[in-house]
């Protein structure tokens, strides 16, 4: 992990992958919203946190791969 230094203020990655991850969960669940209307997803409350902690593991793999090239 790490930080950023923003002009003095350290910025933890972590926080920086979850803001783009939470966007990113935002966009997805525009999709996802209409099988939850639709009755495909059961618990749509588990779900959704579900889905936003795999596009969080996506965000921070990508974050990973990057920093190793």
């Amino acid at each position: 992990m790490g930080e950023l230094n923003l002009y003095g203020v350290y910025i933890p990655t972590l926080l920086i992958q979850a803001i783009l991850a939470y966007v990113l969960f935002r966009l997805v669940s525009l999709l996802t919203n209409r099988l939850i209307a639709s009755g495909w997803i059961g618990f749509p409350g588990i779900f959704n946190l579900s889905l936003y902690i795999l596009i969080l593991l996506l965000v921070h793999y990508v974050f990973l791969l990057f920093q190793t090239a």
